[in-house]
C-alpha cells in the first residue's frame, strides 16, 4: 500500500501548527509529503522544503503555483492531500481552488472567517468529489469518543448540565509588539470578527456538541477585550441551551494569565456525571449516584473502553499519548477515506459541517455580546 501524496500549503520555518500537522500525518505512515508552498518569504520556503527533503522542483512561490502545476503532473505523481495551515482569511480560498483541482484538503480550523464565505465552501464539496477535514484536534483523543458514548449509552441518564471552559494565558500581555503569531490572530482582516472566541471558543463549542451528541440551540454570551489596544476579543463566556434541554456554560479566555491550554468538559446527567481534561486526556473520570466514582484509562486492551476509543489508543495502558496522537487519529481516518474513495465528508473526521457550526457559534457570540437581548438562536445549519 503506497503513501497518500500529500502537499502543504503554509507551514513554513517558525510556524508551530504547520510542524504539528507533519509529524501528525506522519505518525501512522499513512502519507509522504511531495510538495509544498510553505511560506511568501523565498528563503523560508527553499530553508523548509530542504529540511523536509522536498524535491526542489516541487518547491512552489505561491499556492496557484502549487495547484496548477500538481493539477498537470500524471495521476500516479500528482498530491492528492492538501493541508492548509494558513492564516484563517486564506483558508476558504485555497480550499475552493484545491476542491475545483480535484484534491482532497485537510485544513487547520477554523474553516474560514465568515458564514457566508464557509457556506459556499459547502456547497463547492457537494458539488464535487473531494473529500474535505478540519483540524479540530481534540476530537480525535480517545477518551472524547469514550465521553461520547458514555453519553449516548445513557450511563450519565438525561443530560441536564455541561460546563466547558478553555482558558489559556499567552495573550496576557501585548503580545502583539513581537509575537507573529499573535500579530495575525488579533488582526481582524485576517483571523476574522473574533479573536479567543473564533480561536479557541469554537474548539469548546465543537466538544460540546461532539460529547453530547446534541447542538446548542441559543446562547447568551459576552465578548471582552482586556489589553488595551487589542483590536479582538481576548476572553469571553456564554450561557448555553441545547435542543434536548440541557443547559451549560461555555468559557473561553487567552488572558488567564498562567495557564497553558486547559481544554475541559464536565457533563451531568440525571444519574451521573463525567470529567475529561485535555492536559490529563488519557482519564475520564465517572460519577455514577449509586457508586463509587470511577476512572476510565486509555489504552490497548484497557476493560469498558468503547470501541471508538480503543480504535484510537496505539500503546498500552500506562503510556500516555496526546496531542500529535490526537491529529494523527484524524489523518489516519482522513486517509482510509481518501482509500475508499468516500465523498464530502471521511468518517470519523470534523468536515465542513463542523466548520459551519463554528461560524454559527461566532455570529451568534457577536449578535449577543452587542445585544441588550438575553437569549440569541443558534441557525441549525451544518447540523445534519
Amino acid at each position: 500500500m503506497q503513501p497518500i501524496r500529500m502537499g502543504m500549503i503554509g507551514g513554513g520555518e517558525g510556524a508551530f501548527i504547520g510542524a504539528v500537522h507533519r509529524h501528525a500525518a506522519g505518525l501512522d505512515g499513512q502519507y509522504q509529503l511531495v510538495c509544498g508552498a510553505f511560506s511568501r518569504n523565498e528563503d523560508n520556503n527553499v530553508i523548509t522544503a530542504t529540511a523536509l527533503n522536498v524535491n526542489p522542483s516541487r518547491c512552489y512561490a505561491n499556492w496557484q503555483t502549487m495547484l496548477q502545476t500538481e493539477s498537470s503532473l500524471p495521476e500516479d505523481e500528482r498530491m492528492q492531500v492538501v493541508v492548509i495551515v494558513t492564516p484563517n482569511n486564506l483558508h476558504v480560498p485555497i480550499s475552493i481552488a484545491a476542491i475545483n483541482a480535484g484534491f482532497h484538503v485537510f485544513c487547520e480550523k477554523p474553516a474560514g472567517v465568515s458564514f457566508a464565505e464557509v457556506k459556499e465552501l459547502q456547497d463547492v464539496i457537494y458539488a464535487n468529489n473531494s473529500l474535505y477535514g478540519l483540524a479540530h484536534t481534540y476530537l480525535g483523543y480517545p477518551m472524547v469518543w469514550q465521553a461520547r458514548h458514555m453519553v449516548t449509552s445513557g450511563m450519565l441518564g438525561n443530560i441536564r448540565k455541561v460546563y466547558v471552559e478553555y482558558p489559556q494565558g499567552w495573550l496576557s500581555g501585548e503580545e502583539e509588539t513581537h509575537n507573529k503569531q499573535a500579530q495575525w490572530r488579533t488582526d481582524p482582516a485576517i483571523s476574522g470578527a473574533t479573536g479567543a472566541m473564533g480561536d479557541i471558543g469554537t474548539h469548546a463549542f465543537g466538544l460540546v456538541e461532539f460529547v453530547l451528541n446534541d447542538p446548542v440551540t441559543a446562547l447568551s454570551g459576552e465578548l471582552y477585550t482586556h489589553v488595551e489596544g487589542r483590536r479582538l476579543d481576548d476572553d469571553g463566556a456564554a450561557l448555553i441551551k441545547t435542543k434536548s434541554g440541557a443547559t451549560g456554560v461555555l468559557i473561553a479566555s487567552q488572558v488567564c494569565a498562567g495557564e497553558e491550554n486547559a481544554l475541559k468538559i464536565r457533563v451531568y446527567g440525571d444519574k451521573g456525571g463525567l470529567e475529561w481534561r485535555q492536559m490529563e486526556p488519557n482519564s475520564v473520570i465517572y460519577r455514577p449516584t449509586d457508586a463509587p466514582f470511577q476512572v476510565f484509562r486509555a489504552g490497548q486492551g484497557q476493560v469498558g473502553l468503547c470501541d471508538e476509543a480503543s480504535s484510537r489508543c496505539r500503546v498500552p495502558a500506562g503510556h500516555p499519548e496526546g496531542y500529535l496522537e490526537a491529529m494523527a487519529n484524524l489523518y489516519t481516518d482522513f486517509a482510509k477515506a481518501v482509500r475508499n474513495n468516500q465523498k464530502g465528508k471521511a468518517d470519523g473526521v470534523p468536515g465542513i459541517n463542523s466548520g459551519l457550526r463554528g461560524m454559527v457559534f461566532i455570529d451568534a457570540m457577536l449578535a449577543s455580546s452587542g445585544s441588550d437581548t438575553k437569549w440569541t438562536s443558534i441557525s441549525d445549519e451544518g447540523t445534519n
